[in-house]
């Protein structure tokens, strides 16, 4: 055995180096999801001693897991890198020391618990302050109640989340916020807890999925600190739990969570829960869940409208103060991408990107072009037949005008318009739809389509009988 092995080192450079090395190997042991979950909060602590490694963890939980899962294995690893290790230790770090532990966690993708002291605040009527460690959840930091577009289809549940959110006694507890993915549900969770927390400051808020719920709680059972997993859920001022769905069926776990709800609330303390569907709908629930959930307020939210939508996009470019996108390109993206709020603006996001790194100019072809797929995955499939009868019966005219050599303005603006949405809402190339307006050439499509593409911008009536037609061929 070379000499080299037992030379102790003489500064904490080669333990460093080797906690490095023994990070890299557990996470290619354990995988990613295990080790951002348990074993990368650890940090190196000081221990005194040249042949003891100190490891901490931010919480008593986290320290009994891995004691109990990873102490052998850490110890190998140290001794692997480091042959005059003697023992590691796993502690508890103090509560100066010790980080907030973030718990908000998307279901796809759990998230690492990481580390940042918090800070204690007063308190006001109806907070529980839970000592001088106070957890906070990771909030999406744009998703906030003045960055949420109002109007009919979210009305209720925008003014129910802004009530629940007001310091002062419970008004109604739980609040259930129901609707499909990406219409707004975790925009309106993660904004009760920014203004929770700006009006509490030392209330104690915990933000998770169901699925987190799950993991975290059958974690508890495997180390047998139950009684830590509940103490922590059920001292908390405002509980927020996302995707209740992902818990359908999974019997052990809808009991824990069903005593968290009634502890939750028989404190009169605030609970927000969202799903996918309204309570009675979710299969594989407990029935007793659902009734708890029906005691609160149910609140949905509805597909955005079209107005919603371009609303919404308006909102987006206000952030993109570096980049110009014409307005026909919002409203064929409001138009065509109808049920997701997260689609629309992801599909945004592209467009700019793609011109950003193509040094190309956004215009209404361009989109069309990068958002192919997209498109096709998400439009309604509207017919040129369909626009052609709704559009004669708007402007009380017969199917065939719009096909007839008739030029007379009364025939030929409706004609225009027709061939415009014909573009904008379906797929057909541009000789397709001249092909269906009575033969007519390409090139009229063009024209037909870029000026109504100018009177939108300086006659009302023309821009209102567009949208209007728009938003009849959404259905």
């Amino acid at each position: 055995m070379p000499l080299s092995q037992f030379v102790v080192p003489d500064d904490g450079d080669d333990l460093a180096r080797a906690w490095a090395r023994v990070r890299t190997n557990l996470r290619e042991s354990a995988g990613a999801r295990l080790f951002d979950q348990w074993l990368k909060p650890m940090q190196l602590g000081d221990s005194g001693d040249h042949d003891r490694v100190s490891l901490t963890l931010p919480s008593a939980f986290m320290t009994n897991w891995v004691r109990s899962h990873y102490a052998d294995r850490l110890f190998h690893e140290f001794r692997a890198v480091l042959p005059h290790v003697r023992a590691v230790t796993i502690e508890t770090a103090p509560a100066r020391e010790a980080p907030a532990v973030i718990t908000m966690t998307p279901a796809a993708a759990p998230a690492p618990v990481v580390a940042a002291p918090a800070a204690s605040g007063g308190g006001a009527a109806g907070a529980h302050i839970g000592g001088s460690d106070v957890e906070r959840p990771a909030l999406e930091a744009r998703y906030t109640f003045e960055r949420f577009v109002v109007d009919a289809s979210n009305r209720v549940a925008f003014n129910a989340a802004k009530a629940l959110a007001e310091p002062g006694p419970v008004r109604f507890s739980p609040l259930f916020l129901h609707s499909g993915t990406g219409q707004g549900k975790t925009h309106l969770m993660h904004a009760i807890g920014h203004s929770f927390m700006a009006a509490v400051p030392g209330a104690r808020v915990i933000a998770m999925s169901a699925e987190r719920f799950m993991f975290d709680f059958v974690a508890a059972l495997r180390a047998r600190d139950t009684f830590a997993f509940k103490a922590r859920l059920r001292s908390a001022d405002l509980l927020l739990i996302d995707d209740l769905q992902f818990i359908a069926g999974k019997d052990a776990t809808q009991e824990e969570f069903f005593h968290t709800v009634n502890e939750i609330m028989t404190a009169g303390k605030r609970l927000v829960i969202s799903a996918d569907r309204c309570p009675q709908a979710l299969d594989g629930i407990e029935q007793r869940i659902i009734g708890r959930m029906a005691i609160g307020l149910v609140a949905d939210i509805k597909a955005p409208s079209l107005e919603l939508r371009r609303t919404i996009l308006d909102r987006k470019m206000a952030d993109l103060t570096d980049t110009t996108v014409p307005c026909d390109v919002l409203d064929m993206l409001a138009a065509r991408i109808t049920g997701n709020i997260r689609e629309l603006e992801g599909a945004l996001n592209r467009v700019v990107a793609y011109a950003q790194l193509t040094g190309e100019t956004i215009d209404l072809d361009f989109a069309l072009t990068t958002l192919g797929d997209v498109l096709r995955g998400s439009q309604r499939r509207v017919t040129i037949d369909e626009i052609q009868k709704l559009v004669s019966t708007h402007f009380d005219l017969k199917p065939m005008d719009l096909i007839s050599a008739r030029r007379a303005r009364a025939v030929a603006r409706p004609r225009q318009i027709a061939m415009y949405l014909s573009k904008r809402l379906t797929t057909r190339s541009l000789p397709e739809i001249g092909r269906k307006f009575g033969g007519r050439d390409h090139s009229t499509v063009i024209h037909a389509v870029r000026r109504i593409e100018e009177l939108r911008d300086s006659d009302r009536e023309v821009d209102g009988a567009v949208r209007t037609l728009m938003r009849e061929l959404e259905g």
